[in-house]
This record gives structure tokens, sequence and C-alpha cells, in this order.
């Protein structure tokens, strides 16, 4: 679980890293779950999520000389590693990503039988839509709605401008709920 030290700590954290890598075990401690998480909702197997989130911090563990925090967060810069290897490992496979339905959550599970029917449906319906999607745009929704990050970090992440993350973000959307119109 991350931590919930300030950006300063860090800061000072990152700079010991850079001479002692035993101190970049703290970074790592604070980002392996979410990068994990990051590399299994594109994947869907536990193996090649665990190889590609040690993969990404043995490259970030390499290039701490060269990160740069006016570039952005070290958080952003690390996922933009994690997006990097997963582009490779895909232009390495020749996969596509899966999303297990076990890792959406059901939505209202209090609820009466029909509403969990209705509400399995369309955790259906929007896990089709989500896999008819290209890659970035999946990536651009697993970032923005599970990792949390902001536009600017998704931009860097990305190499694009935060202009054109939220107009990525919107025609995402608008793609989305016509898959799901179309659906209906």
């Amino acid at each position: 679980m991350e931590s919930s030290v300030g950006p300063d700590a860090e800061s000072t954290l990152i700079e010991r890293a850079r001479r002692e890598p035993e101190a970049f075990g703290e970074l790592y401690r604070r980002y392996v779950e979410r990068i994990y998480r990051y590399h299994y909702r594109h994947v869907g197997n536990h193996a090649e999520a665990e190889d590609l989130t040690s993969r990404t911090f043995l490259h970030a563990l390499r290039a701490m000389p060269r990160y740069r925090p006016r570039d952005g967060t070290f958080q952003a810069w690390l996922f933009r590693i994690a997006h990097n290897l997963l582009v490779n490992y895909y232009r390495d496979q020749s996969r596509h990503p899966a999303v297990e339905l076990e890792d959406v959550p059901v939505l209202a599970a209090e609820s009466g039988l029909w509403e969990r029917l209705e509400a399995a449906e369309l955790q259906r319906r929007l896990l089709a839509a989500f896999e008819q999607l290209s890659e970035e745009r999946k990536t651009l929704l697993l970032l923005k709605f599970v990792e949390q990050l902001s536009n600017a970090e998704i931009a860097m992440v990305l190499g694009k401008t935060e202009g054109a993350v939220k107009a990525l973000y919107n025609r995402t959307l608008i793609s989305l709920r016509h898959a799901l119109a179309e659906e209906d």
C-alpha cells in the first residue's frame, strides 16, 4: 500500500535512491501494488503481470540517474516505464489483453435478484465495449479510473499533451456510449 508521505519526503527518498540502491526498496514498496494491478488489468495473467512488474522496477532502478522531477512525478515516470514495457510485450507476443470478469466488481451486490441480473448484464456489456477499444484507450481508462492518475500524469505516461489526453478521453467515452447504444 502506498504510504501517505508528502512530496518533499519522496524527493529526498528519490535522491537517496539515486546513490543507494537499497533506498530504492522503499519506492518499490510504495508503488509495487499499483504497478502490478496496472499490468494485471492489461494482461489478465498473474505470472505475466508479476514478470512485467519486476521488469518495470528493474528498468526504473537502472534509469534512476536519468529521472528528472521537472519532467513529471515519479509515479507518472514509473507508469511510463510500465506502459512502454506493455507496448513491447504486445509487440513481442502478438497478444491482446484480457480483463477477467472476476476482476470487475459486481455492481449492486446487496440488491435483489433482478437488480443483480441487470448489473451483471451492464457489467458484461461494459466489458465487451471496453475490449473493443484500442490499447491506448484501454490504458487511458485504466490510468484514469483504476490508478486515479491526473490528466497531466496520464499525458506523461502516454507521451501526449494534457489537451490530447482530454480529447482522447472524451472520444473514448463517446465511443463507449455508441457501443452500448448499438447493443440496445
